[in-house]
Parts: structure tokens; C-alpha cells; sequence
């Protein structure tokens, strides 16, 4: 029974450009979100202890920045507006590897399986996306 995701990828960018897509809101807005039909909005005050908000038309995570290392690694809290859960973590660890830059996401902490399975569907079709971007010119 997993409780937590972890998702490796290479991608075809250098470091900074990945970094700059987890951390800068316009770049935000363009792939954090599994359902590209949703309006989405950004917030981030990317610093220790600064909070970010992402609004997926009804659907809104908020959390606070725990571990900010540009632009190696990135760690933060994970909460739902109406939850009851308690936050998760997501950490996002980059690396630079000959074809571009790795990628290990891990998302740690959840409840219970169901609420694990639900996120991963959430987090595939995000990284698609922030793979496309990351491609186009």
C-alpha cells in the first residue's frame, strides 16, 4: 500500500530552466495544473517559510516553502483549501545529466493509498506538461 510518489525524468533542458518553471509564476501557470481546461493561478514568494498558492478553477493547494536551493532542489509543504488531511511534502530534486537535467520528484506523506493513487493522477499529466514546455522554444 504506497503512500508516497516518486517520479524520475530527464528533461530536455538545462537546470536553470527547470528550476525557473517550478519557481516562477508565469512559467507556473503553463504547466502546474493536470487539467489544461481549468483556469489557473499563481502565487509564489519562493523563499523559506514564503507561501504559494495555485488556484485549479475550483481546487485550490497552498503550502509554504521549507527548502529553497536553486537550482538543485526545492522543498515545500502540500494542503487542500477544505481538507482535514495533513499537509504532505513534496521535494524536487534536479541534477544536471548529459542529456539535460533529472528530475526526481517525491511527494511523501499521505494518508492512505487511495489519496496516493488520486495525487499520482494529478502529477503524470503536470509533468507532461512541464516536459512540452520545457521542449518549446
Amino acid at each position: 500500500m504506497a503512500t508516497e510518489i516518486r517520479i524520475e525524468r530527464v528533461l530536455s533542458a538545462t537546470i536553470d530552466r527547470v528550476y525557473d518553471a517550478w519557481t516562477r509564476a508565469d512559467l507556473l501557470m503553463r504547466w502546474y495544473c493536470p487539467n489544461p481546461q481549468l483556469e489557473l493561478k499563481v502565487q509564489a514568494d519562493v523563499r523559506v517559510g514564503g507561501e504559494y498558492v495555485v488556484e485549479m478553477g475550483p481546487h485550490v493547494v497552498r503550502g509554504n516553502y521549507l527548502v529553497v536551493e536553486p537550482p538543485y532542489r526545492l522543498v515545500f509543504s502540500w494542503a487542500w483549501d477544505g481538507s482535514s488531511d495533513e499537509p504532505t511534502r513534496v521535494q524536487v530534486d534536479l541534477s544536471e545529466v548529459a542529456d539535460g537535467t533529472l528530475m526526481v520528484l517525491n511527494h511523501t506523506g499521505f494518508a492512505n493509498a487511495e489519496d496516493t493513487a488520486n495525487h499520482q493522477l494529478g502529477w503524470d499529466p503536470q509533468v507532461d506538461r512541464l516536459t512540452a514546455l520545457l521542449l518549446a522554444p
